[in-house]
């Protein structure tokens, strides 16, 4: 029986608890898939990482990311909460930016003062929702008809969609019928009114993924990097945003939001709130 190193991080908060936590394994290279997936399901957050020596050269880490249910190819707040811990934890990056070699290839994460960001990876799928999936999803949704101002694929590896309301209040009163979404995640959004609204971001999201462990995700890095390639691809939103989300959850997560030529950088806080030894 062997101890490894482990920190719990709240991320897209500066404030412990007010985040999306996620449990981060060092040394996790004498684990198996098993073992893995067994510690993610038992520690019932909606993601649990684990670090281990890249296999490419170019990368400074390498990432594994489990649900309670599966092993993820990426997600966001894993991805900044790892790097967080690493880098506190002495890890030092080969160059400038920090390289993240996990299931979609390599992430490239910067330091932009106490926050960290990661390059938003291309979309797997985009475009259009099909009519009757739409539909699904208002039903879902609890909407009336007419209540979705716009759909559109965002799926970078987490299989997203997102629809578009036309204020924020509605988004944070919905109630979803879960059964009725099963097998889709669903991310929604709508902007911010500065005239009405009494928060600090432009945008409003919400992330549900019926069928998972936790179906609703406080604060979600892939949604809104795929939302935000979106966005900007459409004019709907400046080159640089912030996104409020989980405060139906009792959380106050900030997401925020770059454009920098081509690239679109995610990016937010991260704090340590556990840091101990995992007994496996």
């Amino acid at each position: 029986m062997g101890f490894l190193n482990f920190k719990q991080v709240d991320v897209f908060s500066s404030t412990p608890l007010k985040g999306n936590p996620v449990a981060v394994v060092f040394d996790a290279d004498g684990l198996d898939d098993r073992q893995m997936a067994a510690f993610a399901n038992w520690t019932n957050l909606s993601e649990t990482t684990f670090i281990l020596p890249p296999t490419d050269p170019r990368a400074d880490y390498r990432l594994r990311i489990f649900t309670t249910l599966g092993e993820l190819p990426f997600a966001g707040h894993p991805t900044l909460g790892s790097c967080h811990a690493w880098l506190e934890s002495g890890g030092r990056p080969q160059g400038e930016e920090i390289i993240q070699e996990c299931e979609v290839g390599l992430v490239k994460i910067r330091r932009q003062g106490k926050q960290l960001a990661f390059l938003a990876p291309p979309l797997l799928r985009s475009g259009p929702v099909a009519t009757e999936l739409v539909e699904q999803v208002r039903l879902g949704l609890r909407l009336a008809p007419g209540e979705i101002a716009a759909a559109q694929w965002v799926d970078n590896g987490a299989g997203w969609l997102v629809v578009m309301l036309a204020k924020r209040q509605q988004v944070l009163d919905l109630q979803p019928d879960y059964p009725a979404l099963r097998g889709l995640a669903v991310g929604v959004i709508a902007p911010c009114d500065p005239q009405q609204d009494d928060v600090d971001a432009q945008f409003e999201v919400r992330a549900f993924i019926s069928g998972d462990g936790m179906p609703e995700d406080p604060a979600t890095g892939s949604l809104n990097a795929g939302i935000a390639q979106w966005l900007l691809g459409a004019g709907l939103a400046p080159a640089r945003y912030r996104v409020s989300q989980g405060l139906s959850m009792g959380r106050a997560g900030r997401i925020e939001v770059e454009q920098v030529g081509d690239q679109v950088w995610i990016g937010g806080n991260a704090v340590t709130c556990i840091e101990g030894r995992l007994i496996l």
